[in-house]
């Protein structure tokens, strides 16, 4: 008669947060816990996240805005602060560089849409329409050449009228627009609106910062200290009452 033998198969106890590909199987299934992280690693693993979030808060910020909102971060912000405010000021750098002109540009009709509605975020554009043989144009190409060096930040352009635009009146000659990103900002068409051939680089530089195309450095309107020149000349230029002189003549 056979006997019944049973036989009882022992595994070894194995730890639960061993790295074994065992451990792993049994962790997908749920059979055994997440492993757990130690606390130094833990620790570490938090303060990164909670850099890389003070991080993400920075992004959406311009270079003043972190500094107007300086005093409201705390000291464990400044590291993160200063490496997002580094980032900020060398992109700003880069497009700065990157957008520098300092010249007049000649344009045709076929340029118009790529260097002026096309000109790039923040690009302030100056473009004149003129023609050869008008006095008042070449003047204001002239003043245009020395504004251009003046601030390179802003596209300045010119174009003969009909070529830019066919068909273009001569008797709106000369004519500037200003754009921004694309859009149309001011005009300034015709001759009676520079004020003729006694027009200055300081007025031309003084009507374009009112467009917003440049940043003048000018207190005020050249042209109004020399109405107010005019003005003092004429009244030095009148008769002057005597004393008792009276306008009702005595008979």
């Amino acid at each position: 008669m056979l006997q019944k033998c049973e036989c009882v198969c022992v595994f070894p106890r194995q730890d639960p947060n061993e790295d074994t590909e065992w451990n792993d199987i049994l962790r997908k299934k749920g059979i055994l816990p997440p492993k757990e992280i130690p606390k130094d690693d833990e620790e570490e693993e938090l303060a990164l996240q909670q850099q890389q979030s003070v991080v993400k808060t920075y992004e959406s910020m311009t270079l003043e805005e972190l500094d107007e909102n300086e005093d409201e971060f705390s000291e464990d912000d400044e590291a993160a602060i200063e490496m997002y405010r580094q980032k900020r000021l060398a992109e700003w750098k880069a497009t700065q560089m990157k957008n520098v002109f300092g010249e007049v540009t000649e344009i045709s009709g076929q340029d118009y849409v790529k260097e002026v509605n096309k000109a790039g975020d923040g690009i302030w554009v100056v473009l004149h329409l003129y023609k050869q043989g008008i006095p008042l144009c070449t003047l204001i190409n002239q003043h245009l050449s020395a504004l251009a060096r003046k601030f390179p930040q802003t596209k300045f352009l010119k174009s003969i009228s009909t070529t830019c635009i066919p068909n273009y009146p001569d008797r709106n000659l000369p004519t500037i627009f200003v754009y921004f990103e694309g859009e149309m900002k001011a005009q300034f068409i015709g001759p009676l609106v520079f004020g003729g051939m006694n027009l200055t680089v300081e007025e031309l530089e003084w009507r374009l910062s009112e467009s917003g195309a440049i940043k003048t450095d000018l207190e005020e309107n050249p042209r109004k200290q020399i109405e107010d020149k005019l003005m003092t000349s004429i009244r030095s230029s009148l008769p002057t009452r005597k004393d008792g002189d009276s306008d009702d003549e005595d008979y």
